[in-house]
């Protein structure tokens, strides 16, 4: 399979979870509102999440993949299954352990993400909601050691469209569970932590059988003697090994986000859902583009370190970052020149309100600002992890952690809540940059030509773009279409169509061949 029709396919899949995921946001919006229950929502989910993106998405499969691959492609497929399992047993009894702890820990979880929650009805409801999530880490690290392998052996479609079912979940909840709690004076909010844990089971249960048909179901050791001798495996402990600099890595990330939903907790309530929603927005792009191509790329690079092919491994890096310049460029155009359109056409109803529309908004654009390094990290950190090179990432982000701290402190003073959105745009440019330039110095990763002619003609595609779009914002008022929903919603379609015949028309017109680009 070609790696753009492996990329096509996680990313075809990755829009149909974005598209159910937008639709539950949605929906959720509009029976819920910006309050301080939602807030408390919000927070709870963040908190399994972040241990999610700590083990399973994060530090587990940045060590896992690159490990598993090169296993596979050194030592055979025999060796490789004995891994798994053994993987599979280490992980199994860390994960019972951290959900038994995060459990009994919640009400400390809650109050270091959100202090400004100290007392009251929302700080009950966001410990309470964080009990009844927080197992939800544990299926989904189990997931993401199913995805690994899965990938691995180039089956991606499965891995791909897992996360459909929890939206699909959470919207049941939300449109069934919901209106029952509230006619039994149960806060209706609670439905969604139900849809959470029902969604992560789900993932679960359909990743096994794709597993069982590649003769790859991992066997989980329940005896002290099979736990020790998974503990003294030599790959789990490269994995345990390389995870250390990886988990204090994405931890960092992690840390940022704390800090960034702490400081929301104290400002106007609201604020958390305010950024919650806009992160889901900016999380379209950058999961369609940047983790499509990162979930194929990653096993790939990692195959071609260990077989010694540098000419390959730079080459995929090439292709791969013309790909993010190529579309995320114009994304972050979209976020920063039509926001107030598309956040009015998609969350605008119920109980969300004209000012929620605004401040949403405001912080979509500080995403926007810095979409191209958030994706383009995607790309250029396997180039490192598939080296199985931890450590360099793992500074930069230290440092791009106390850069995002030092905006927040010059811009939340200003513009408040979009300041912190602000702050993690800018940041990622930085983040983006500094990769970038670790694989030129290291030689690694040596750009084909033509780099030049090529961000000139998609400067030029942009600038057009913005234009066109920045009309469409202020010719028509989108706010007062609030009554004209399906209006709208053929408008902003019509303005996307637009927009796209605008870019891509120019980029043909001077004189990019993006069929050759595409073809890889």
């Amino acid at each position: 399979m070609s790696l753009l029709k492996s990329a096509s396919t996680v990313s075809l899949l990755t829009l149909a979870s974005r598209v159910t995921g937008l639709a539950r946001d949605l929906i959720m919006a509009s029976m819920f509102g910006a309050n301080a229950l939602t807030d408390a929502f919000n927070v709870a989910f963040r908190i399994p999440n972040l241990f999610r993106r700590l083990f399973a998405e994060g530090a587990f499969s940045q060590a896992f993949v690159p490990v598993l691959a090169t296993t596979k492609t050194q030592d055979g497929e025999v060796r490789t299954r004995e891994l798994i399992a053994n993987v599979a047993t280490v992980l199994f009894w860390v994960l019972l352990l951290t959900c038994v702890l995060g459990v009994v820990g919640a009400p400390v979880l809650v109050w270091l993400l959100a202090s400004g929650f100290e007392s009251g009805h929302a700080h009950e409801a966001a410990v309470l909601m964080t009990r009844w999530m927080f197992p939800y880490i544990g299926f989904m690290s189990m997931v993401a050691l199913c995805a690994g392998v899965l990938n691995t052996w180039k089956r991606f479609a499965v891995p791909a469209a897992t996360p459909v079912l929890l939206n699909v979940c959470m919207i049941a909840a939300a449109l069934l569970l919901a209106p029952w709690l509230k006619a039994r004076g149960v806060e209706p909010i609670y439905a969604m932590a139900a849809g959470v844990m029902l969604g992560g089971v789900l993932q679960l249960a359909v990743q096994l059988p794709a597993l069982k048909k590649l003769g790859l179901m991992p066997r989980i050791g329940m005896t002290p003697a099979a736990i020790r001798a998974a503990w003294s495996d030599g790959g789990v402990r490269r994995i345990l090994t390389l995870m250390a600099p990886a988990l204090l890595g994405v931890g960092v990330a992690q840390v940022s986000l704390m800090i960034n939903t702490q400081i929301a907790s104290y400002l106007t309530p609201g604020s958390v859902t305010w950024l919650f929603y806009a992160d889901r927005l900016m999380e379209f792009p950058t999961a369609l583009l940047g983790v499509a191509l990162g979930v194929v790329l990653t096993p790939k690079l990692a195959s071609a370190k260990a077989a010694g092919d540098s000419k390959s491994y730079s080459g995929m890096l090439d292709w791969g970052l013309r790909l993010v310049v190529l579309l995320a460029v114009p994304c972050g155009v979209g976020l920063l020149a039509f926001a107030d359109p598309l956040v009015s056409t998609l969350f605008h109803r119920g109980a969300l309100n004209n000012n929620d529309v605004n401040q949403i908004a405001l912080a979509l654009m500080g995403y926007g600002v810095g979409l191209l390094g958030l994706v383009a990290i995607k790309v250029l950190a396997p180039g490192y992890f598939a080296s199985q090179d931890m450590k360099t990432p793992v500074k930069i982000a230290v440092a791009v952690l106390v850069l995002t701290q030092i905006l927040n402190v010059v811009l939340v003073p200003w513009i408040a809540h979009a300041g912190l959105a602000l702050s993690i745009g800018l940041a990622a440019l930085v983040n983006a940059s500094w990769l970038l330039i670790g694989l030129l110095r290291r030689g690694a990763y040596q750009p084909a030509p033509g780099w030049l002619r090529f961000a000139l003609q998609v400067l030029a595609a942009a600038l057009l773009l913005a234009a066109f779009l920045m009309w469409g914002a202020q010719h028509w008022n989108w706010q007062a279409m609030r009554a004209q929903e399906w209006q709208r919603i053929a408008l902003l379609a019509v303005m996307l169509l637009g927009a796209a015949v605008v870019y891509f028309g120019t980029l043909l017109l001077s004189g990019v061949k993006l069929r050759s680009l595409l073809c890889r």
